[in-house]
Formats: structure tokens, sequence, C-alpha cells
């Protein structure tokens, strides 16, 4: 089990610059210390509310290869904090949330919440229509004192209002789809929504009803149908990202 505060991912040191500005949603110019313009792949289809901080600091990767249109990649953003003082790093990279939860998984950090876990699955079909892909499947231990299969649906969470962590940052028919089939799981299964905090200055989550009321809506009513709700936190840093632990919930933005 890793303790909180501890890497839960390592990578190489990232390549740290400016942000000029973000266009066509999958795009950004970057300005790099050195003085070297880059055009960056951006893995963040939203508008990215409060994180999209044009002359602010931001990390990239660099990982170029024949395969890919653009040799940089977006990872990270500097933005302000409830606490003045300072200022905190923020994932932005979409892709990446589902596999540092499925990293606590499996280093038995969620094992309170989850129970032992025989076995991950990503993007296994289901829903009404079995058209929908869960994020991930789990299979509980024949140990276990419920040994119902667990549905965990993960969302990137960084919008946020003082320490207040909040999901999602604008209008979202696809995440209130994933509420609607998350119920339909239930009883048979356990439906688990894991909010990726991916930001290390929060100290609690809510739905936010400001961005996308009927969302708020559906997050009750999933509440009251049996979901469960875990948020989990991870601070940002240039070469690993830590594991910041569960953090509570409220029904209300």
């Amino acid at each position: 089990m890793i303790k909180t505060g501890k890497p839960i991912i390592e990578f190489l040191p990232l390549v740290e610059g400016v942000l000029i500005k973000r266009y066509k949603r999958f795009l950004a110019d970057i300005e790099l210390d050195g003085g070297e313009v880059v055009t960056a792949h951006c893995a963040n289809t939203g508008p990215m509310k409060g994180v999209l901080w044009p002359g602010g600091r931001v990390r990239l990767k660099y990982s170029p290869s024949p395969k890919r249109k653009l040799d940089w990649s977006w990872e990270q953003a500097e933005v302000p904090s409830h606490n003045k003082e300072r200022k905190c790093w923020v994932g932005i990279n979409t892709s990446l949330p589902n596999k540092l939860i499925r990293n606590l998984i499996e280093a038995n950090c969620l094992e309170k919440e989850l129970g032992v876990i025989a076995s991950i699955k990503p993007e296994v079909k289901y829903g009404l229509e079995g058209k929908s892909r869960i994020d991930l499947l789990l299979e509980p231990k024949s140990s276990n004192s419920d040994n119902r299969k667990i549905y965990i649906e993960v969302k990137n969470t960084t919008w946020c209002d003082n320490s207040l962590a909040l999901f999602p940052d604008t209008v979202t028919t696809r995440g209130q789809k994933h509420l609607r089939e998350l119920i339909g799981v239930c009883p048979e299964s356990r439906a688990v929504l894991i909010p990726c905090i991916s930001r290390s200055d929060m100290d609690i989550f809510a739905p936010a009803d400001s961005a996308d009321p009927q969302y708020g809506d559906l997050f009750r009513e999933a509440l009251s149908n049996g979901i469960e709700v875990i948020p989990c936190s991870f601070g940002f840093f240039n070469d690993h990202i830590t594991w910041e632990g569960v953090k509570p919930f409220r029904r209300f933005q």
C-alpha cells in the first residue's frame, strides 16, 4: 500500500514553459524556457475552466514518434490556489486518471472502500443498450463479504471553488449518461463514481450544480439508488504524481 504523499507514478522530468494560447481544442502554443515556441497536443476536450491561464506556467512531455503528429504533449498547468501564498500544479491530461485509479487499486490503496480485488478489466461494454464502456470493471476476491462486480466510472476533476473540487466544469450530456448507466447496474452490482481530483489543494468534492444543474440532480438520484462516491486526490510534480488520499464529498455545491 502506498502512503499518502508518496509517488503513485514516476516518469522522466517534464519540460517547463509558458502558455501562449490554446486553440482548436487539441492544440496549445507554448514558449519553452529557452525561448523556443512549440505546439503541443492538449488531451483535454473541455473548457478547462479555472485551469486555462495564458501567460501561466505549464509542463510538457517530449515524446517524438513517427506515429505522432506533434512531438509535445501538455501535461500540467500551474494555477492560483485558494491558499494565496502559493500556486498549485494541476494535471490536465484526461487520459491519465484511469491509469492513476488503476494503480491505486493494484496497490491496495482503496481496499477499505472496495475490498480485495481479484481482477481489473478496462473499457468493458455495459449499459442499457450495451453501447457504453465502463472505465474499470472489478472482480472482487471470493473472500470478500460483498462479491458483487464493481463498475467504476472515473472523472478528471480540476475546477474548484476555493477548496471545493467540482465536476463538471460545463454541461456534460456524456457525464449525465454515465450516471444513468451506473444507476442501471444497481443493486445487482456495485456502482462507484471516482472523481479524480487532479490537484493537491482540495479538501472536499461536490457536483457542480452551477455548471450543469441536471448533472447535479442525477448525482443525487444516483446516491439514492446506491451509487458510491470515492473522491481521490493527487499531487502533480515535474517527475512524479503523489497519492493524496480519499476526500469527503457533499451532495450540493
